[in-house]
């Protein structure tokens, strides 16, 4: 009984996976999960997978060998707005809004009926913007408007691809507190891929190191922290 509790916790999880393109893998036998309620980073050097795995967790690819689950059934071989419908939402690295279309508009897009968009542009300091064209925002704005956008969508996993990415020390601060805020409102369970380490460690309660595609470490930030693996491929590669 008591493993089957344990089971019904598990809110995406993904056994064995492997993507192949053109005889590379990007990610090989890669196995994950995420509880519900969890806030989880995915880390690793450029190249590492990180990327190929949240197309894999959204249907952009799917997977050459092996299985994902969301909510405990598979979600392989379902096209990326399915995967969006069944409560999967992502933002992206490089910024991809409708720039030509409003601050509103570009929520109202995402077109959830239970969503109050005028509640939403509040809370990320945006309803005051919510007639300009997204195009006109400063970087910091479009990147709080991204992720207003995807929960507009209703999700219960938000997926976080580099949120902090062209942000300074301070707009990373306020982003981390929005991260932990958002998650709390809307009961989210959130997965990020970030290279600010600073904000991975101090917000992230499980994180996943990848290198060449293989996942090397997996634990709390200071488990991962000391582990020698991740001191030798990323932590440490700089210095």
């Amino acid at each position: 009984m008591a493993e089957a509790k344990k089971e019904s916790k598990v809110l995406l999880e993904a056994k064995d996976v492997s993507e192949v393109f053109g005889g590379l893998k990007a990610v090989s036998d890669f196995n994950f999960h995420i509880d519900k309620g969890e806030l989880v980073g995915l880390i690793g050097p450029n190249g590492a997978g990180k990327t190929t795995a949240f197309n894999l967790f959204t249907g952009v690819y799917q997977p050459t060998t092996g299985e994902i689950t969301f909510n405990g059934k598979s979600i392989v071989g379902l096209k990326p707005y399915q995967i969006t419908q069944r409560g999967v939402a992502r933002t992206f690295q490089n910024i991809r809004l409708f720039s030509e279309l409003t601050v509103l508009d570009n929520v109202k897009i995402a077109f959830h009926d239970h969503v109050k968009y005028g509640v939403l542009l509040d809370i990320f300091h945006l309803k005051d913007k919510a007639g300009e064209l997204a195009k006109n925002l400063p970087y910091g704005a479009q990147r709080r408007l991204e992720i207003a956008r995807a929960l507009a969508a209703g999700p219960k996993l938000l997926l976080l691809d580099e949120p902090a990415a062209g942000m300074n020390p301070q707009e990373t601060q306020e982003l981390m507190e929005m991260i932990r805020w958002i998650r709390k409102k809307f009961g989210l369970t959130v997965l990020l891929i970030e290279h600010d380490m600073n904000l991975v460690m101090g917000i992230c309660e499980r994180i996943y190191v990848l290198e060449y595609g293989m996942v090397i470490a997996s634990g709390t930030p200071e488990e991962v922290q000391k582990d020698p693996e991740v001191i030798r491929a990323y932590l440490g590669g700089e210095g």
